[in-house]
């Protein structure tokens, strides 16, 4: 589409009952990103209330209309999806108003291949929407869904916004409260308690140069987020690893104001058990030691994963929202006969979602273990959800599906009206989501937070085979082998093989992560690398070929830096580090000694790189060393420019292609667990970057 066209929604499917909308950018550096919002507006133009505001703190209406399911990789980078079900949205509703918002002076003119782009409930791609104008504003309106008469329609617009998301829904009448003198005054007090702090320690003259980094006005100085977020003189005292953030020994401003709705998880601290000793086992829902065989395993984990939907409608529509399922009654069946030929098939499970007395339905095959989907099995699948004018098959395994590369191939008949869409799922995608809501974002009452961890329970468990990517693949080993004796070569289809296991690993661990911490864990993806997944692939393949490293970064909401991984199938070493940015203010000596004290905490081993100007490396050495000398970190010619400080963790890598104990799965896992857990742990957070919307946007 071009700026200003529009188009009605039914003249491009007959499916458009709901629709998913994805915004979508590149980073250049691959540290970009940006918020996604909506609005609903009346015939005024005008958002009906707070509540008609949707956006990171405030994600789902209550009537299913909206829904904002977050960050996805795509081959090309991330995108930010959102599922609007338009049957159920408010009669009183004339426009939708889909944005997207950058923070901290950040520009949407630094990020390239800014779109948009609608698919309708079976996942096919509709439109697509450009801004090739995308320069010095902070905020856009991409597009936006209008009604006409009894059907919807979809405008490009592209305008953009200099006064970033406060100006953006102030005009549509928002009500926003910008807290950023509050943040601005916290902050101060942060830093003058740290001084105090020091000065009883006996460093006075560091605490003068902590409090004071421009050079005596008494007043830290006021840096942008951005630059905030990575720089060394906003760092908190040390922060244990099991201080909840927000604890009034670290209380900072909230980033994002909760909602006014209270929400249950589990609690922080676990209840002392009854039990007489440890050997008692508590009674579960769900048990696992009955599982035998892998039969058993799929029939038994199928049927805990589809009731537990059915009974928490925050966990069913959380899966099923981003397959194109409208918001409704749900109910779940397992074993179901269906006729096809002359042998019925019985696929593992159904999903029939009803709404306004339409129903969405979707067959579901499992897999558990390390047992592949089978491509016939799926076709069958497809074939008889198109004759009986189902919406979608889903898969369900230990695998995880990347962009362009598909874990089983079907043919579609594109001469049918009526369209499948397949879906795939990983376990442990499944496991961050129950995660994501019992222990962060919340359920409606506590029968459904208990059912949630009766889930998380048996998934996790030795026994339940829901375990998610536990295989590196039959090529490993060969590859492994061909690095240490110099004979693979590139081209070599192997090599592709094991960049694909390694990518699918790395998702793994972000969901993982992001399931821990309740915050965004993505994978970095360059835009030098290219946009085709599959030409991007086989260059790392080449590569792995040349050096005999696996190398991934990882973005975690919240930290300083990228996390990135490296794996030297040569040296069997894994090295997980972080780059710090110099800060802006301040004197060398000053950095080194502030970054080794935040360090206090951090195991002897870390290794310590000062960043250089010049090509060659800086001075470097572990954390032991340099504690009782922090000035070893400063280059010998002192005209040299420092530009960052990285620090870097060293283990030995497993071996084998599996998750045991001495797989390399597990070790990758542990890696970086520990860089997070005992380095990155003690960093700053960035310090707050949004202009807060008050408690009354999250009512209605």
């Amino acid at each position: 589409m071009i700026k200003g066209s529009n188009v009605a929604l039914t003249a491009l499917s007959e499916d458009v009952g709901t629709v998913i909308v994805s915004l979508g950018w590149v980073s250049p550096t691959g540290e970009g990103d940006a918020d996604v919002s909506v609005l609903l507006l009346d015939a005024g133009g005008k958002v009906r209330s707070d509540g008609d505001f949707y956006f990171y703190n405030n994600p789902v209406a209550a009537d299913g209309s909206v829904q904002l399911l977050g960050k996805t990789p795509t081959e090309d980078g991330n995108e930010d999806r959102i599922c609007f079900d338009l049957t159920a949205v408010p009669p009183q509703v004339e426009r939708i108003v889909v944005a997207a918002s950058r923070y901290g002076g950040a520009r949407f003119g630094e990020l390239e291949n800014v779109r948009v782009r609608l698919a309708d409930a079976a996942g096919e791609s509709l439109l697509r929407f450009t801004i090739a104008d995308a320069d010095a504003v902070s905020a856009i309106i991409f597009g936006e869904l209008y009604r006409r008469g009894e059907e919807w329609k979809f405008r490009a617009v592209g305008q953009g916004y200099d006064s970033g998301l406060a100006g953006l829904a102030t005009d549509f009448g928002v009500d926003i409260e910008d807290d950023a003198a509050e943040v601005e005054a916290e902050a101060a007090s942060a830093v003058e308690a740290e001084a105090a702090s020091e000065v009883e320690a006996g460093s006075a003259v560091e605490a003068v140069e902590a409090v004071d980094p421009v050079g005596g006005n008494g007043q830290p100085e006021t840096v942008a987020p951005a630059t905030a977020a990575a720089t060394l003189e906003a760092v908190p005292a040390p922060r244990r690893p099991d201080v909840a953030e927000g604890e009034p020994a670290r209380r900072t401003a909230a980033a994002r104001p909760r909602t006014a709705k209270k929400k249950v998880t589990l609690p922080k601290v676990t209840r002392k058990s009854l039990a007489e000793n440890e050997s008692w086992k508590e009674a579960r829902l769900f048990p696992v030691s009955v599982l035998k065989s892998d039969r058993d395993r799929e029939m038994r984990a199928t049927s805990v994963l589809l009731s537990v939907m059915a009974q928490v409608p925050e966990f069913g529509r959380r899966l099923t929202a981003a397959f194109g399922a409208p918001s409704g009654r749900t109910e779940t069946f397992t074993e179901v006969s269906l006729p096809h030929g002359d042998t019925p098939r019985r696929p593992d499970g159904v999903i029939r979602v009803e709404r306004a007395g339409k129903l969405w339905t979707a067959l579901v095959e499992t897999k558990t273990n390390g047992n592949s989907l089978k491509g016939d099995q799926v076709q069958a699948y497809m074939d008889i959800a198109a004759r009986r004018g189902y919406e979608a098959v889903i898969t369900l395994s230990n695998d995880v599906a990347l962009e362009g590369s598909p874990l089983v191939d079907v043919k579609i008949d594109g001469r049918r009206k009526h369209k499948v869409a397949m879906w795939h799922l990983s376990w442990a995608e499944v496991a961050h989501q129950a995660q994501m809501l019992i222990r962060h974002e919340g359920v409606g009452n506590a029968a459904h937070a208990w059912l949630l961890q009766e889930l998380l329970h048996y998934l996790q468990h030795e026994n339940s085979g829901c375990h998610g990517f536990q295989n590196m693949g039959a090529a490993w080993v060969p590859v492994r082998n061909g690095i240490d004796d110099e004979t693979l070569c590139q081209g070599d289809p192997r090599a592709l093989e094991v960049v694909e296991s390694w990518e699918r690993l790395i998702r793994q661990v972000c969901l993982r992560m992001g399931g821990e911490l309740g915050q965004k864990v993505l994978p970095v993806q360059r835009a030098k690398r290219g946009t085709d997944p599959g030409t991007r692939r086989a260059l790392l393949a080449d590569q792995l070929c040349l050096d005999g490293r696996l190398q991934a970064e990882l973005r975690i909401e919240g930290t300083p830096g990228v996390l990135a991984v490296s794996a030297d199938l040569r040296t069997g070493k894994l090295r997980t580090s972080l780059e710090i940015p110099a800060p802006d203010q301040g004197y060398p000596l000053t950095w080194v000694k502030r970054l080794v004290r935040r360090l206090a905490e951090a195991p002897a081993d870390l290794h310590v790189e000062t960043l250089v100007e010049s090509e060659t490396g800086g001075p470097r050495g572990t954390l032991e060393r340099l504690r009782p000398e922090p000035a070893d970190l400063l280059p010998k010619n002192t005209a040299t420019g420092i530009t960052g400080f990285r620090l870097s963790l060293f283990k030995g890598m497993g071996s084998t292609r599996g998750n045991a104990e001495s797989g390399f799965i597990r070790s990758v896992d542990d890696a970086v667990h520990r860089f997070y857990t005992s380095v990155v742990v003690h960093l700053d957070r960035p310090a707050p970057r949004r202009a807060a919307v008050k408690e009354t946007a999250g009512a209605g």
